[in-house]
């Protein structure tokens, strides 16, 4: 098996699978027990979660677009809190992950976001059980590609799919212009 944490899962057209179709998916984590990511090209309209005041303070320090993002189909009930900052310092209100990205803990006052040189949160996560993302990935629903450090906190995720396929050219180079409806060309 190899690992994918550090990387992009781009989906290939056409996924038929609304949750991730056009997605671009950063790996967080990927071993032998499954992999884990987050959706970085889902912004949602959404910039408040009504009851949770603290969240709400969270999301005005997120990079702009300043929403929520729809991180993946799994726990639709939880958000995470993924951040960059221009500093290795270890912060105890973060847990590193992959490439210079951590988790947040976003129980602590939202006031630390101050330190965070990118920040967004993501309503779910994208997940996979043991060897299942390698089988698709082998099915060819999913195109794996180097992430670059700004691909996390683009600012303009929705064409973050098209952008990341054509910087990558050698065998991809006929997705570009692949059409958004297949059935109208």
């Amino acid at each position: 098996m190899t690992s994918t944490a550090g990387r992009l899962l781009v989906a290939t057209p056409p996924m038929n699978d609304p949750n991730f179709e056009r997605s671009v998916v950063l790996m967080l984590t990927h071993d032998a027990d499954g992999a884990f990511g987050l959706v970085i090209s889902r912004p949602t309209e959404v910039d408040s979660v009504g009851d949770e005041v603290a969240l709400d303070e969270w999301v005005t320090h997120t990079t702009s677009p300043s929403v929520y993002f729809e991180g993946g189909p799994v726990q639709q009930n939880s958000i995470i809190g993924l951040a960059r900052f221009a500093d290795p310092e270890e912060r105890s209100w973060t847990s590193a992950v992959v490439g210079g990205l951590h988790t947040v803990d976003l129980n602590v006052d939202a006031g630390n976001a101050a330190e965070c040189s990118g920040l967004r949160l993501f309503v779910g996560y994208s997940g996979w059980g043991p060897a299942q993302l390698e089988a698709e990935i082998a099915d060819d629903h999913w195109y794996v590609v180097d992430a670059l450090p700004e691909d996390a906190f683009d600012g303009d995720p929705t064409t973050l799919w098209r952008r990341v396929l054509e910087r990558d050219p050698v065998h991809r180079a006929w997705v570009r212009n692949f059409p958004d409806d297949p059935n109208l060309n």
